[in-house]
């Protein structure tokens, strides 16, 4: 079963005064049980309006979108308890405190853990009495997850969950995600712009830009795909013009990322990253606009 499925998603925000318009354009793709999608996108791609779409949190102007197998609004109520969220607008009152959140949230989820709750707060060092406006952006951002993670839940969906906070705290939360989704097939979608923080537990990768999901592949079978060379400008165009992503020119040589199947046997490649890979798709579609 696919834990996401989401088709021809669409929404549109027409253009204020002086304003732009922007679209989500027919976004498809689909999350496989189990495993992990990094959504990844510059600020304003518009990885923040899909998953409100997702989540019905704003309206959809088209399209549909199954969570854990549960596509009508009725079913996916019930689903509730098996989806946890994190977005990046804190939902808590600056005067609720974590034992607070606890009382609420076993009357909120059927399957609220109390045990798991409190252990998570003691696991990330936070004071169950401290009001929620008192803990730092780090401290904000774990309570959160602490909370997405005490109700049995089998899909994470989180927005932004690592944007602003130092290192040594997103490299944390990326490790607990990583946790999450080996324990019984869990499944977690993650958005963010900071690649280097995906790249290392994601099995999927979908990539936004301007309102269009530009790829959503395999982050194995992309790695494959794909590699960098270092030839003469000779050596370049002798391979397919489709082949070569994109480039950059020295005095002494080139510098490019090409589909590794398009590469002349004898040449010397090299693997890249998730990180220089769109870095550098993006910095190639920024010379073509």
């Amino acid at each position: 079963m696919n834990a996401i499925e989401v088709k021809d998603l669409c929404k549109v925000y027409r253009a204020s005064k002086g304003g732009r318009e922007f679209m989500l354009r027919n976004i498809s793709f689909e999350l496989p049980e189990g495993c992990i999608m990094g959504l990844i996108g510059e600020n304003g791609a518009g990885k923040s309006t899909l998953i409100k779409l997702m989540l019905d949190i704003i309206s959809r102007d088209g399209g549909s979108v199954t969570l854990l197998g549960r596509s009508t609004e009725e079913e996916k109520l019930l689903a509730k308890d098996e989806i946890g969220v994190v977005i990046d607008t804190p939902a808590f009152s600056d005067s609720m405190t974590g034992a607070q959140l606890n009382s609420i949230m076993k009357n909120v989820y059927s399957c609220w853990d109390e045990e798991t709750y409190f252990s998570f707060l003691e696991r990330f060092g936070i004071e169950k009495n401290k009001q929620f406006k008192r803990l730092s952006m780090g401290m904000k951002m774990k309570l959160n997850l602490a909370v997405a993670l005490s109700h049995n839940a089998k899909l994470l969906i989180l927005d932004e969950p690592t944007n602003g906070l130092d290192p040594v705290i997103r490299k944390e939360i990326v490790e607990l995600l990583n946790e999450f989704s080996r324990d019984g097939g869990n499944s977690v979608l993650i958005s963010s712009h900071i690649v280097s923080d995906l790249e290392r537990i994601c099995d999927y990768v979908a990539f936004m830009r301007g309102g269009q999901l530009m790829l959503c592949e395999e982050k194995d079978r992309l790695l494959e795909k794909y590699c960098s060379v270092c030839c003469t400008a000779e050596e370049l165009e002798a391979m397919p013009e489709e082949a070569v992503k994109s480039k950059r020119v020295t005095p002494y040589s080139v510098e490019a990322i090409v589909e590794r199947s398009a590469v002349p046997e004898g040449l010397q490649v090299n693997s890249i990253g998730i990180e220089e890979l769109f870095v550098m798709y993006i910095n190639e579609e920024k010379k073509e606009a």
